[in-house]
């Protein structure tokens, strides 16, 4: 019985992802490279986006079915070129998750102490590549909702974002900046049925946690498989709750 209702399952969230089209950011280390490998065993068509060609490539032949791109979200002139290689690989977008994320100065250090070049790198990665990124895609997640489909944008967030840390400072303004940007895309956009929000992980045991924490005890960490699987629970509600005309 506990088996069937397991199957039960499992085949529910593979219909919940079945033609689903989506794009990653920062798709080759931490919750990013967790969430491509969930995502596709899920059945969804993934795009991911990083900047190493050479993980990019690894990853590729990792999993045959994924889509690699190289490229710079914090540079202005990959954006373009990020998005079109996205739309041309998948024909379309369903689901956009903004993960690709700069700590800033490093080692952190205190506001005071940020070199004004530092904050710049954090703002273009965590604010601006977003920004640029979503909008030079909206018209595909409009199109999608024309389909009939349920468009979701999902920006990484950061419980930084909301109370204030020594030393985060660059990381910590940049991310509150994506949390309301966020709210105001999804008031922005709600007309046109998209939907945009942002989501706390929590901390993770990633690469990027250990640079910016290198004594921290890693076992007390959520494991980025974890949080990848939380996220993709949240969307599969998401994509329920529409589908039913829930809220």
């Amino acid at each position: 019985m506990a088996n069937a209702s397991v199957e039960v399952i499992e085949a529910q969230e593979l219909a919940a992802w079945k033609g689903i089209r989506a794009a990653v950011t920062g798709g080759t280390s931490g919750l990013g490279l967790a969430l491509v490998r969930i995502l596709l065993d899920h059945g969804a068509r993934v795009a991911f986006v990083a900047r190493n060609r050479n993980r990019v490539e690894r990853l590729m032949s990792e999993r045959s079915e994924a889509r690699g791109i190289t490229g710079d979200v914090s540079q202005k002139g990959d954006i373009y070129s990020i998005a079109i290689q996205i739309l041309g690989l998948l024909g379309g977008l369903d689901v956009l998750i903004n993960n690709a994320s700069s700590l800033g100065p490093v080692p952190l250090a205190p506001l005071a102490d940020t070199n004004c070049e530092d904050f710049e790198v954090a703002l273009q990665t965590n604010l601006l590549g977003p920004f640029r990124l979503t909008k030079a895609l909206l018209g595909a997640l409009a199109a999608s909702a024309r389909e009939g489909g349920h468009p979701l944008v999902v920006n990484i967030s950061s419980d930084a974002a909301i109370s204030a840390y020594p030393n985060w400072g660059a990381y910590a303004a940049s991310k509150a900046a994506l949390h309301h940007l966020s709210g105001i895309w999804n008031a922005e956009l709600a007309s046109q049925g998209i939907q945009v929000i942002s989501w706390d992980p929590g901390d993770m045991d990633t690469p990027l946690h250990a640079i910016a924490v290198p004594d921290v005890d890693s076992t007390a960490l959520k494991r980025p498989e974890d949080a990848a699987r939380e996220l993709i629970l949240k969307i599969e509600h998401h994509l329920s709750a529409v589908r039913e005309g829930g809220p």
